[in-house]
């Protein structure tokens, strides 16, 4: 009997939402990671900062208007929004980062998808919570074993 994996609940830095909506393919592996949330295949989580902040770079990267409240719409529909009591400085390099960070510790995330190298001196884990790129996290919603490098 095949044992039933526990829901994964995930923080989404803003560079995986960015890339995903510049991206021109649907093929793409950020866009891919937005349809199998969209899918209800994992929980996305956020917090009142996170959804200013995904707001604020994606008028910093000209994202078409039209995308970006799309995106919001549905994290606001879908999503879980967690209530964040305070941002502990950890990420020194950029304080900014400590807002996705918060998110996922006070969410209780699984995992938290980043393409950031200032989470690198934490390790490939934070409190429990994996940090992985939008690619590893990818082979794990879609069920595949990533290729050996």
């Amino acid at each position: 009997m095949a044992t039933e994996r526990p829901r994964l609940r995930v923080v989404f830095d803003t560079n995986v939402v960015v890339a995903a909506l510049k991206s021109r393919s649907p093929h793409s592996p950020t866009n891919e990671l937005l349809q199998h949330w969209q899918a209800g295949e994992f929980d996305l989580l956020y917090s009142a900062d996170l959804r200013a902040e995904y707001e604020d770079k994606f008028t910093a990267r000209a994202i078409d208007p039209l995308r970006s409240q799309a995106f919001l719409s549905r994290l606001e529909a879908f999503g879980i929004r967690v209530e964040v009591p305070n941002v502990d400085p950890v990420i020194e390099a950029d304080p900014d980062d400590d807002i996705v960070l918060a998110c996922a510790v006070s969410g209780i995330a699984t995992h938290l998808v980043t393409y950031d190298p200032h989470f690198l001196p934490l390790g490939e884990e934070y409190r429990g919570i994996r940090i992985v790129n939008g690619l590893n996290f990818l082979y794990l919603v879609r069920g595949d074993t990533p290729p050996q490098t």
